[in-house]
């Protein structure tokens, strides 16, 4: 019997071998369906993910700003520090065809009553693709005029303070309500035609003509158009027009008339840059409420500079004249130079000297020192 039950051995370990092969055989099996399932949860998971209607718009908000900080230092007068803009951009693309987006900027710090500074709504409006190269918009927007009015962060000009032409005579920073189309005509060639709320004042006073979308009398509308040809790289040509009938919004004895013309051109190439602006305002002289010489307002400059690596110089002459309509010496010239350290590519320093003159007798003169950043 013991011998019997030795030769059984060999078998009967065979026949365990083989059942155990079975069961591994089975788990394995059994694990590889497990993986298969939870591949395809997975898979769903992901697209569950993808198209979920919160995610996807989260992804397409976007949050941005720009500000910047100055310190005037005025020869003969008093000296001011004043962070001058804190702006905050927000955009969001609402399909593939529709986006909005605004701006909203506090001036000097501290706005309210008997507070030096405003809080301004600079930019809300809709913009939709009508075909491809062709896009509307509607709100609240920055006109197309001149270099600084729709591209003014701090790290893209020269100089601490923005030029004294497109401050006075076009003026930036200028917003208006209404409806605009933008598009291209040939590449590098692009248009915008806007219709627009327009100024009111009855001096003809331009800056303090804007009204800024608030509350504001409407009883006239304003058109601007814009070609620009940017066909060469690094550089810029533009033409601005603007017209409105009225600047006293129909509430004066007779309509007002007003026109603007600017033209541009910068270039930039190998460290170089040039730009140069002329703009030129042409108000219904006839008309007794105009102040004497506001007829006529204009303004130009240009500006060279060299820019190697992170340091930037310039010179800039300009000139402008908010009573060029009589023969009276109403005319300011203006000497900057200056040199701009971009610490990043949108965080800058800046420092700068100037020397102006009201009709060839010194005005003022004195240093600015900046520094400014947009995200």
């Amino acid at each position: 019997m013991q011998n019997r039950d030795i030769r059984f051995l060999p078998a009967l370990a065979l026949t365990a071998a083989v059942a155990s092969a079975n069961v591994a055989a089975s788990e394995t099996d059994e694990l590889r369906a497990e993986m298969q399932a939870l591949k395809q949860q997975l898979a769903a998971l992901a697209d569950a993910v993808e198209s979920a209607p919160q995610d996807a718009h989260q992804s397409r908000v976007s949050l941005g700003g720009y500000g910047e900080m100055h310190l005037n230092l005025n020869n003969g007068d008093d000296n001011e520090i004043d962070f001058h803009r804190f702006v905050l951009f927000l955009g969001a693309e609402l399909s593939e065809s529709t986006r909005f987006f605004a701006e909203l900027e506090l001036e000097h710090s501290l706005a309210g009553d008997g507070k030096p500074g405003e809080i301004e709504l600079e930019q809300a409006y809709l913009e939709q693709d009508i075909r491809p190269g062709m896009r509307a918009k509607a709100g609240l927007f920055l006109l197309p005029v001149g270099l600084l009015n729709e591209t003014h962060e701090p790290e893209t000009f020269y100089g601490v303070e923005r030029n004294n032409v497109e401050k006075n005579i076009i003026p930036t920073t200028w917003w208006e309500g209404g409806v605009a189309l933008t598009g291209e005509l040939a590449p590098g060639v692009n248009y915008d035609l806007a219709m627009h709320s327009g100024l009111n004042t009855a001096d003809g006073t331009i800056r303090k003509g804007r009204q800024k979308v608030a509350e504001a009398t409407a009883n006239k509308a304003a058109y601007t158009g814009r070609i620009r040809y940017t066909g060469v790289a690094g550089m810029e040509v533009g033409v601005s027009a603007q017209y409105q009938d009225d600047l006293m919004q129909g509430g004066g004895e007779r309509e007002i008339s007003a026109s603007l013309i600017e033209a541009h051109v910068a270039y930039a190439n190998d460290g170089f840059g040039l730009k140069a602006l002329y703009a030129e305002w042409s108000l219904d002289k006839a008309v007794n409420a105009i102040r004497a010489g506001a007829s006529k307002q204009n303004g130009f400059y240009i500006e060279p500079s060299y820019r190697m690596n992170n340091v930037g110089v310039f010179y800039r002459l300009s000139g402008w004249d908010n009573a060029a309509g009589n023969s009276s010496d109403s005319d300011y010239q203006r000497q900057d130079i200056g040199v701009n350290y971009w610490l990043a590519p949108t965080a800058v320093l800046k420092a700068d000297y100037f020397r102006e003159e009201l009709a060839d007798d010194l005005n003022a003169t004195g240093y600015n020192l900046g520094v400014g950043y947009s995200f």
